[in-house]
């Protein structure tokens, strides 16, 4: 079920960041287990993506935290690289931070190209089994205020 935000859903350019992002988890995702981030060429520079990833990874008491799972897809210039070879600048930063170590709260996989139900819902379901795991998620980034500009192939810089 694809409960996304979308450009005009939360209509108040001046709302607090942390208004829009309970807005995001009571209004929209409040029913979901799992996240899927699609990331596309220029993913890392949405807004409404960062939102959507720091709503769902907060534990609040009426909506608890949603797993998380990032799916390349084939227009993604690291589609076809080895995960080791994928430049982390390519990807949503507050995802790329949950991404790392030995047992990371989120993974990202490539999107398959055959048979997709098959290989993407274990996926889903690794990811709804990791959502109440330690390490909890790092939310230390500040909500974006904006989309991000720059070179999609360059990715986000500090």
């Amino acid at each position: 079920m694809d409960e996304s935000v979308s450009p005009g859903d939360i209509h108040d350019e001046n709302l607090p960041l942390d208004e829009i992002r309970r807005r995001i988890r009571d209004d929209h995702i409040a029913d979901s287990v799992v996240t899927i981030v699609l990331i596309g060429r220029c993913t890392w520079q949405r807004k409404h993506v960062d939102w959507e990833i720091s709503a769902s990874i907060i534990d609040r008491p009426n909506n608890e935290r949603c797993g998380v799972v990032g799916l390349l897809l084939p227009t993604h210039p690291d589609y076809d690289k080895w995960p080791k070879d994928r430049n982390p600048r390519l990807i949503p930063p507050r995802l790329a931070r949950n991404i790392g170590g030995n047992d990371p709260f989120a993974a990202i996989y490539k999107w398959p190209r055959k048979r997709v139900s098959k290989r993407v819902i274990p996926k889903v379901h690794r990811a709804f089994l990791r959502k109440d795991k330690t390490p909890w998620p790092d939310d230390g980034l500040h909500l974006f205020r904006d989309n991000r500009s720059g070179d999609c192939h360059r990715g986000w810089q500090n």
